[in-house]
């Protein structure tokens, strides 16, 4: 963008001497109107002004941006004023920032989601490079100030080092909002370090946004941002690789681009061969390999826990809406047939898939027939969800060592690959889960359902404090993974108690942010807002990650905030005994609960998300007012 296009030397003033923010915003309006860039000044005014309410415009090392989007604007187009004097109390991002130089920023309304990020960008990114800043601010004219404007401008990139390339992977276990959050604050990072990042997102929606051969030959390092297994690793092993979790680029990208560069530097990258290199990756801890199977395995059953989860809530309602309960239990009726259908996904389904993706983490394609193989055996046997997993383990390893000690090689390379590793490793890990190590854990299972049927009074509510804790400390992370892991696996052995705690606590994060930002508007950010405006839609679907944003710009005031009212919510729900055998049915679980007549058992579980969303909200409120004066006071 060309920067003199959208204003003229005479919107431009330098040595102006003005004490206030808005003497300074009113004196570039003038300005604007005088050069017909305006229908009314005191309307593109008060737009201005509405605008510095919501959010600071104040940057740092001397600069604000005020800006507005007006019907009073003619076409787009900017002032500048260059202070005699700073301004010390201009509202900035940056405490202390005194404010020298001022962008006035004037936005048709019909251009709002255009024009005005591109030219707000185009600011950002040129102001954040001293060079730039300081050419501006040694300007002794307003001739010479507009004829800076868009100096160098072809050669900006090249005042951070802009030959490397990295390219990336993301993934999360639900494959949701970790995945694209952590994707585009690699992008945003690698644009302000003058670092090239390409970024391939394997989410809920599969391989997003796929490296091409281009990239990798070009790429210097490769970042694995990710909680589970990442697909088709071998593409990246001619790359020096820097691995970490989803979260770290949410907390530091920079940092996380600028370890993958030292990477680069400390191991060399050998030749990119895109139809012959072997696999060579680099070797993981056996706590990564084993947590990462694990996150997998979750991560390929979800959808199947949502859908068959959600139609069987569907034929539950339409049979107790028009009074089906006959049909519903009419076997080969149509509704019964639903019903099965959600049933079969949740009951025969589950467990296999759970072994197979787990066994694949492990040991790739080769796993997973066996894979399925040591699910369908644990479900044979009834040893559930632990049994499922150790299928997966069992499988995994034992086709990773298969695998070593035979290779694929020569004229029997397919015969082995088509069928000695499937044949051999399901033969193997079947015969292993049925007769040898199944039993033993379908003992343990019965003990933990026989544990979990008779917890009662404060054991209960223990347990339900715990899950809510778990739930709402990473909001989908590996933590709440494993909450989810334990709720899904007592239910999968007849306990319904800790799933219908961990569907109740899921609403209470989503519910308390909507609640704070709407009630409390003047404490949080303009962002915090809009994004509070949508986040109670998606703790309906039962979807945590809407709270993320608050919980990264300030962990240690928002997740002990958000964990006190979730475990309280947990510990109502469980020392009310109330069960749930429909997973991801978010709301709707409030038709199919059990323990109790239907109303009364809704009103408990719905009642309990409130109250605790009502107690986080309290505390969201009471801790950012704290920040607040104390910030304040600071200054």
């Amino acid at each position: 963008m060309e920067l003199k296009k959208l204003t003229n030397v005479h919107l431009i003033d330098v040595g102006v001497a003005l004490s206030t923010k808005e003497e300074v915003i009113w004196y570039l309006t003038e300005k604007l109107a005088q050069e017909g860039k305006l229908h009314s000044a005191e309307e593109f005014y008060q737009d201005v002004l509405k605008r510095e309410a919501l959010s600071p415009t104040g940057l740092e090392a001397g600069l604000a941006i005020p800006h507005g989007k007006s019907r009073a604007v003619k076409s787009a187009s900017f002032a500048v004023a260059k202070l005699k004097k700073p301004i010390e109390n201009w509202e900035s991002i940056v405490e202390h920032n005194k404010v020298s130089l001022v962008f006035l920023l004037a936005i048709p309304e019909e251009e709002a989601g255009s024009t005005h990020i591109e030219l707000l960008a185009e600011l950002a990114k040129r102001l954040s490079h001293a060079e730039y800043r300081k050419r501006l601010q040694n300007c002794a004219s307003a001739e010479e100030l507009y004829d800076a404007l868009d100096v160098g401008e072809k050669n900006e990139n090249e005042m951070v080092p802009s030959a490397q390339t990295i390219v990336a992977v993301t993934a999360c276990p639900a494959g949701i909002a970790h995945t694209y959050m952590a994707a585009e604050a690699l992008q945003k990072a690698g644009q302000e370090l003058g670092v090239t990042v390409y970024v391939e997102k394997q989410g809920a929606n599969g391989i997003e946004d796929r490296h091409t051969d281009e990239q990798l030959q070009k790429a210097d390092a490769v970042i694995f941002a990710a909680d589970v297994a990442v697909k088709n690793e071998e593409r990246f092993s001619h790359l020096p690789i820097y691995r970490t979790t989803v979260a770290a680029p949410l907390k530091d990208a920079k940092e996380v681009i600028q370890r993958a560069l030292e990477a680069a530097k400390t191991k060399e990258k050998t030749e990119y061969k895109p139809q012959k290199r072997e696999r060579q990756s680099e070797t993981v801890s056996w706590k990564t390999e084993v947590k990462n199977s694990i996150l997998t395995g979750i991560s390929h059953i979800i959808p199947i826990i949502v859908a068959g989860g959600m139609i069987l809530a569907f034929t539950v309602l339409v049979a107790q809406a028009f009074h089906l309960q006959q049909l519903y239990d009419t076997e080969n009726s149509w509704l019964w047939m639903l019903r099965k259908l959600g049933g079969n996904m949740l009951g025969t389904l589950m467990i296999p898939v759970l072994s197979a993706y787990m066994a694949y983490a492990i040991a790739d394609k080769p796993a997973l027939g066996p894979g399925f193989a040591a699910g369908i055996a644990a479900s044979m046997i009834n040893s559930g969800f632990l049994g499922g997993m150790l299928g997966g383990f069992l499988a995994g390893y034992f086709m990773k060592l298969l695998k070593k000690q035979l290779p694929p090689k020569g004229a029997f390379s397919g015969f082995i690959s088509f069928w000695v590793y499937p044949v051999v490793g399901s033969l193997v890990v079947g015969i292993l889960m049925l007769f040898v190590i199944g039993k033993p854990v379908a003992g343990l299972n019965n003990l933990l359902l026989h544990w979990l049927d008779n917890l009662s009074g404060s054991n209960a509510i223990i347990l339900g404090a715990i899950l809510g804790i778990m739930v709402s400390f990473d909001l989908g992370g590996p933590v709440n993974k494993a909450a989810y892991t334990f709720c899904i696996g007592a239910m999968a052995s007849g306990n319904f108690i800790p799933y219908a705690a961990f569907a109740s606590v899921k609403m209470v994060s989503a519910f308390s942010v909507t609640a704070a930002t709407l009630l409390f508007k003047r404490y949080f950010e303009e962002y915090e807002r809009e994004v509070g405006k949508s986040t109670w839609i998606l703790g309906l679907a039962g979807i945590t990650e809407g709270a993320i944003p608050f919980m990264i710009n300030d962990p240690i005031r928002v997740i002990p905030s958000l964990c006190i009212g979730s475990a309280v919510t947990g510990a109502i729900v469980t020392a009310s005994h109330i069960g749930l055998n429909v997973p991801g049915a978010g709301i709707f679980s409030l038709f199919v609960l059990q323990g109790a007549p239907l109303w009364k058992a809704g009103m408990i579980w719905l009642g309990a998300a409130l109250i605790g969303a009502f107690i986080s909200m309290i505390l969201l409120v009471v801790t950012r007012i704290h920040k607040l004066k104390k910030q304040q006071g600071l200054s």
